[in-house]
């Protein structure tokens, strides 16, 4: 299941900068790792740790590994 936020206007180029800035490969990438640190705050026992696969899209977005 999928879900698609709709980001418009200054909230947007926000976002563009942040991810540039940190370095994700979108802006995609940039929300997702905002909305699971963020779930992982609010709900630290079911938010649970990453998978491995999370954790390789997440390295490989930012260039370290292919």
């Amino acid at each position: 299941m999928s879900y698609k936020v709709k980001l418009e206007g200054e909230l947007l180029d926000n976002a563009k900068k942040c991810a540039e800035k940190s370095g994700y490969a979108s802006v995609d990438e940039f929300v997702l790792h905002a909305v699971e640190k963020e779930i992982k705050r609010v709900m630290p026992d079911e938010g649970g740790g990453e998978s491995k696969e999370t954790v390789k899209k997440r390295l490989q977005g930012l260039g370290y590994i292919e």
